[in-house]
């Protein structure tokens, strides 16, 4: 009884749940340490992000300073491009073309020839007006001959005038004295005035004479100026080169009608290479020809171009107008409102021979004031 008595309460003492060991006592300033603790990274954070605005914000300031300031010193613009002259090839004369001497993007010199038209109307033409000459020249023979028979048939009539009139004189005093009749004296008197109407008919024959000769000088002069007019159309049948350049946008062939005045064939001038940059208004202010600008070639990229400014345009067109005496330069990009720009001419100096400029290519230049 004994055993059982003490082995019960054991049991109900293994299945009693352990009680946990008691908390110590939590010092009186804990919770201000706990506040401190959590107040300092927030702190610390809103230093960070203070700090990180202000940088920024000085960032953009110090660009913008920079930016206001670089209108100052340098120039820059990706709005430019190369261009040359474009010669428009055309005919002084109509014809049909009989040859073409050139292809597309072929290189000539000044001098060469392009193409030629039809020489045979202006050969005969040509052949006929010098027949016309030739008939004309002949007839100035005529002319002299007939001028030469007037003015001796004209100084025939003169002597015989001389004669009358000494007859008479000799004859009016005799009549006189009665030695002579009147009727003696009266033919002497018309002897002589006959004389004289024959003289003045034979000087007015001589006059006729030489308008005539001068009329046909006159036309002989139009008739070598035609020739002349004519030889120069024959040679026009060639059509030469007016520069050296290169071919571009060929599209003539053999048996085109070429029109007088019409353009035929397109050259660009080899000679006339520069670069069109389009900069703002508020910069153009700082330069002067003259300066030395630095270009760079899309078509050769990586490499940077000595260049010298030609000119700087005193207007643009501020309306895209079919004539232009003035350039126009587009005013938006992409909806953008953008400044009013001025083209800037620039030159390349001592451009490398292994450089080959392409009408209308991409540029960017730099110009430092």
């Amino acid at each position: 009884m004994s055993d059982l008595g003490t082995r019960a309460p054991l049991r109900e003492v293994a299945r009693a749940p352990a009680e946990p060991p008691p908390l110590s006592p939590l010092p009186e300033n804990d919770g201000v340490s706990a506040d401190a603790a959590g107040a300092d990274p927030q702190a610390a954070s809103a230093a960070r992000y203070r700090r990180r605005v202000l940088l920024v914000l000085s960032a953009i300031v110090l660009t913008l300073v920079l930016y206001w300031g670089s209108g100052y010193v340098f120039a820059y613009t990706d709005d430019a491009y190369v261009t040359s002259d474009l010669v428009s090839v055309a005919p002084y004369i109509s014809g049909r073309v009989v040859s073409v001497s050139i292809v597309d993007n072929q290189t000539v010199t000044k001098g060469s020839v392009l193409a030629e038209l039809d020489p045979t109307p202006f050969q005969l033409a040509l052949a006929q007006k010098q027949a016309k000459r030739a008939e004309a020249e002949a007839q100035l023979a005529v002319d002299r001959d007939l001028i030469a028979s007037a003015q001796a048939q004209r100084d025939n009539t003169a002597a015989r005038e001389r004669l009358a009139s000494d007859n008479l004189r000799r004859a009016t005093p005799v009549a006189a004295a009665g030695f002579v009749s009147r009727q003696a004296l009266d033919t002497a008197t018309a002897q002589v005035q006959e004389a004289k109407a024959a003289l003045a008919d034979a000087e007015t024959t001589i006059a006729k004479a030489q308008q005539m000769l001068a009329l046909h000088q006159a036309t002989v002069a139009t008739i070598t100026a035609e020739i002349a007019v004519t030889q120069w159309q024959l040679d026009q049948t060639k059509l030469l080169a007016p520069t050296d350049g290169t071919i571009t946008n060929l599209t003539l062939r053999v048996g085109d009608q070429a029109v007088e005045n019409a353009p035929l064939i397109g050259l660009v001038d080899a000679h006339a290479w520069r670069i069109f940059a389009n900069y703002k208004e508020s910069m153009i202010r700082h330069m002067q020809v003259g300066h030395t600008a630095w270009v760079w070639l899309d078509t050769y990229p990586w490499h940077v171009h000595r260049a010298t400014i030609q000119g700087i345009a005193r207007g643009i067109n501020r309306q895209q107008t079919e004539r232009k005496p003035l350039p126009y330069v587009e005013p938006t990009t992409d909806w953008i409102r953008l400044q009013r720009r001025f083209p800037v001419t620039l030159v390349l100096q001592d451009p490398s021979p292994d450089i080959v400029l392409h009408m209308g290519a991409d540029a960017r230049t730099l110009i430092i004031y």
